[in-house]
């Protein structure tokens, strides 16, 4: 495979939008691809509580159950972003970030992969929410959690990846 030619067709706040045209097997093929400098998803553990955010999300239409997650500034480690996330969002400092997970959200259209950390020894430590931001932090076990998501009523795919993998890390 060889890139033959790239062109920039939108920038956005968070993505980019992008024409490339690639040599595959002596052919051009065109792919239209979303860039996205990646993002983190975070699994607070508190006690025996997973915390999660309900929030409206716009282009779903609807309020969603969530783990916390947000975009990574270009370059950033992810640990960093983790952090700044979970305080943004649920209003604690982790003592101790794990990585669990790396996947790509939607890897046939778009370059955003996703690093999944549980944190864990949580301390208060609240930073200011995104202007666009309204979040609900809402306690529940693993067991609920993994219950609603094998219900159907978790419905965002890096939260059901999220709960299912961490279950499955703690044995269950």
């Amino acid at each position: 495979m060889r890139l033959i030619r790239q062109e920039e067709i939108y920038r956005g706040r968070v993505f980019t939008v992008r024409r490339d045209v690639v040599e595959v097997e002596g052919k051009a093929r065109t792919w239209d691809v979303v860039a996205h400098p990646g993002a983190v998803v975070v699994l607070p553990v508190d006690g025996d509580d997973l915390l999660l955010v309900r929030q409206y999300r716009h282009p779903a239409g609807e309020t969603l159950l969530e783990l916390v997650a947000g975009t990574c500034e270009p370059g950033e480690d992810p640990a960093v972003t983790a952090q700044r996330e979970l305080q943004e969002e649920a209003g604690f400092r982790a003592g101790r970030l794990t990585k669990l997970a790396e996947f790509y959200s939607a890897p046939g259209f778009c370059s955003e992969k996703l690093h999944l950390f549980v944190a864990e020894e949580l301390t208060p430590g609240r930073l200011p929410m995104d202007e666009d931001e309204q979040i609900e932090l809402v306690r529940m076990s693993l067991d609920e959690a993994v219950g609603m998501a094998l219900a159907g009523q978790l419905r965002d795919a890096k939260t059901l990846a999220g709960v299912l993998l961490y279950a499955r890390h703690r044995g269950r």
